[in-house]
């Protein structure tokens, strides 16, 4: 084969595969673009059926497309707010702490007074058996939150009772629900620092 086919024939593959790649990028761009709405509206679907688990009245408001962003602790801080009668009665936000295989993601309700409505973990590495009593599935921990507040128990009671507070803490796996309460009540401080402009009462 002489020189002159040689390059003839490298151009031709070169051409090709190229053309392979572009169209193969052109599909996957299309098919993005085509599933992009519905991975949106899955995911806002999720988002409702959590805020829902954590806000148990109803509200007169699309929670979704009322929030505020503010600073907080470990980052920007997105806040769901339900109104009645255009007034603020409980906010909803996510909320953190170290756990034993990572940190343990959960989302809280708090009612304008500050009290807790609800706690639910979303997302943990926890083992089985033992962390995972965090879910509501599992066990009723959880709900120990619900109706707290700063001053309920005492600032320095907001730990496990391993540490001289007043929740349960599980056989095995102190660290887990250690984790939560201090997300918890960094949540409830949030709340409380934040408050006027969480309530819409003063503007950001």
């Amino acid at each position: 084969m002489n020189l002159e086919a040689l390059r003839g024939k490298l151009s031709y593959q070169g051409l090709l595969l190229g053309g392979s790649a572009l169209l193969t990028s052109g599909a996957l761009a299309m098919a993005a673009y085509i599933t992009s709405a519905d991975i949106e509206a899955a995911a806002a679907e999720d988002l409702k059926q959590s805020l829902a688990q954590v806000l148990p009245s109803q509200y007169d408001n699309d929670l979704l497309s009322d929030s505020v962003t503010l600073p907080g602790p470990g980052g920007e801080v997105t806040v769901y707010r339900g109104r009645r009668a255009g007034r603020v009665e409980a906010v909803v936000f996510q909320v953190a702490g170290p756990g034993y295989a990572g940190p343990i993601a959960c989302i809280m309700g708090v009612d304008r007074d500050g009290r807790v409505l609800g706690v639910r973990v979303l997302r943990h590495k926890e083992t089985p058996g033992l962390g995972d009593k965090i879910e509501p599935a599992k066990a009723d921990w959880i709900h120990s939150f619900e109706r707290r507040f700063l001053g309920d128990p005492p600032a320095d009671q907001w730990a496990v009772k391993k540490d001289g507070g007043v929740f349960d803490q599980f056989t095995g796996a102190t660290i887990t629900p250690r984790g939560v309460v201090k997300a918890v009540k960094g949540g409830l401080e949030f709340f409380e620092h934040e408050r006027g402009r969480l309530l819409d009462e003063v503007k950001s």
